[in-house]
């Protein structure tokens, strides 16, 4: 099967290249080094001369505080952008798995989010992958939207990274413990994404490691995991000034995968442990 994975040097890219790799495909990995998404004539060109079957999206402006002040930027990337791979799926016949956020969501109530309830993003990031999805809907008849929250790997920056940087600088450290969600690994997300691509099914879905925590909570399990003694101080969403709002209930619901047969993500814990398999845990 030939595949391409946009965003392929950034951390969940390079974990879903591999993967596509390790199963024989023929698998491409592009970057912005390649071709620029907001170039609609170097997109699709691109695009053409691999010939994909399916592309994975993964290519995002996923700056969240600095698209408050670069909100043009943010749309021409995650929209417009957007609107030129489905373009190029829908002419060509080819599938799109675009890879989306709890972001979309305002994150009221403690209920996982379900796929079909209502978007309403309270951030200019969420407003243009939202709007990304919607073009992603228009389009291209053979999608999937996958949903994700809280990525982490092994690959560039994330929180687990820096919290082992600043565990490593401080004794104690101020983490936010009024936002909840689940963590996500990128190995384990790239071979859903992967298994998804081999027997696609249209819809729009949710992915995350199993289980839940707070931000303060995930910090704990990292210095935990990696021996690092460093005191977790808990603090509300209020004392952590931040440019973009975040939503506080960040859960989302896996059910949408269960109903096609697609298999659901390890527990958030295991995943950790796995990443950080070097360390002590």
């Amino acid at each position: 099967m030939r595949v391409l994975i946009t965003g392929a040097r950034g951390q969940l890219g390079r974990d879903v290249l591999a993967e596509a790799g390790a199963r024989g495909w023929h698998a491409t990995g592009m970057d912005i080094a390649d071709f620029d998404l907001t170039d609609r004539a170097a997109t699709l060109a691109a695009l053409r001369a691999s010939e994909p079957e399916v592309v994975i999206h993964c290519a995002a402006y996923t700056a969240v505080d600095r698209a408050e002040s670069e909100p043009e930027l943010a749309f021409a990337v995650n929209e417009t952008g957007t609107r030129h791979v489905a373009e190029y799926c829908a002419a060509a016949g080819a599938w799109l798995v675009l890879v989306s956020t709890d972001y979309v969501f305002d994150g009221s109530g403690d209920a996982p989010w379900e796929v079909d309830d209502p978007p309403a993003p309270v951030n200019v990031y969420g407003r243009s992958k939202l709007a990304g999805e919607m073009v992603t809907r228009d389009l291209c008849e053979r999608h999937m939207i996958v949903r994700t929250s809280w990525v982490f790997g092994r690959h560039g920056a994330n929180f687990v990274h820096t919290m082992l940087r600043l565990g490593g600088e401080r004794a104690s450290i101020n983490v936010v413990d009024d936002q909840v969600g689940a963590p996500t690994y990128t190995a384990d997300l790239a071979r859903l994404l992967c298994d998804m691509a081999a027997r696609p099914v249209a819809g729009t879905y949710h992915a995350s490691n199993a289980g839940e925590c707070s931000w303060a909570a995930f910090a704990r399990e990292i210095f935990c995991c990696a021996g690092v003694s460093c005191v977790v101080n808990p603090i509300a969403t209020s004392e952590y000034s931040t440019a973009a709002a975040r939503p506080s209930n960040s859960r989302l619901s896996p059910k949408a995968l269960l109903d096609v047969g697609y298999d659901t993500l390890p527990s958030w814990e295991d995943a950790l442990k796995r990443m950080l398999g070097g360390w002590r845990c």
